[in-house]
């Protein structure tokens, strides 16, 4: 995983120096080489040597991920849908007993699985375990990123994945919980949601207000906000909205197009009566 860091670093940089778009831009096709959100074989682009890339688009996307010897990955844990012959795959627990509890109560589970090529480069494909899209995150080292509930999905296993506690308010209105995930360190971040992601670029001092059950992942050092979705407390929850994050820029928020509370709502309502 380190090389494909690397790999992906290099080529965003020489993106980044040729491109005049502005911050709050959409990003193209060509700015993800790697088969990133708007990339992957299906698109049109040739495979190549893209140490990653996504296949099946859309609900049910699937990672494909290529492993130098030697190199090994964390993933979710039952996350392994196929690896070639030479992967190793094992339960592992990151941060021990403490850190695997904690996990816990942000939603993850308390084992990571690692998988690692040996005797010669492998593969492996790995899935998440509901419906919906994977996006990559590029971790510097210099800001770590807050995710949703159960959103970590895989990553280089240079990365750390550790929780956060929430303050007050942070903890008890924004459908979070008082203990959020946090991902740090140097490398490549996969997270996954329920439904497709979409990207906000917001520049410096724009803001963007996002249901709180619609979040996936954001700066932890990016500015936000609960608050009442309407005016009044009887409009913010007649609306059906109730609370909302209001996030400041500069920064790149995360959002994912469905409601998994709403979802349960759904099947509940189709559930036939006790």
């Amino acid at each position: 995983m380190a090389d494909m860091f690397e790999d992906y670093r290099k080529q965003n940089e020489k993106k980044v120096q040729s491109s005049q778009q502005p911050l709050a831009s959409k990003p193209e096709p060509e700015q993800f080489p790697q088969g990133g959100p708007a990339g992957g074989a299906e698109a049109g682009q040739p495979a190549g040597d893209r140490r990653f890339e996504y296949l099946y688009r859309g609900a049910f996307t699937m990672l494909k991920v290529k492993l130098d010897a030697g190199e090994r990955i964390k993933a979710e844990s039952d996350a392994m849908v196929a690896m070639t012959a030479n992967v190793r795959v094992e339960g592992k627990l990151e941060g021990g007993v403490l850190g695997g509890l904690g996990r816990m109560l942000t939603g993850e589970k308390f084992f990571f699985q690692t998988l690692a090529a040996e005797h010669g480069p492998g593969e492996v494909y790995l899935s998440p375990a509901v419906p919906g899209d994977i996006y990559e995150i590029l971790l510097d080292g210099s800001t770590d990123y807050i995710l949703q509930k159960d959103g970590f999905f895989a990553g280089s296993d240079s990365i750390s994945i550790t929780t956060k506690m929430q303050n007050l308010a942070q903890g008890f209105f924004s459908g979070e919980g008082f203990f959020v995930i946090r991902a740090g360190g140097r490398g490549m971040l996969f997270v996954s949601s329920y439904g497709a992601i979409h990207p906000i670029d917001l520049a410096a001092g724009e803001e963007i207000i996002v249901d709180n059950y619609h979040l996936v992942a954001w700066p932890e050092n990016m500015s936000y906000t609960v608050e009442k979705a309407a005016s009044g407390w009887i409009s913010s929850f007649t609306s059906g909205e109730g609370l909302v994050c209001r996030f400041r820029g500069p920064g790149r928020v995360l959002i994912q197009t469905r409601n998994p509370k709403g979802f349960a709502s759904w099947i509940r309502h189709l559930m036939p009566a006790k």
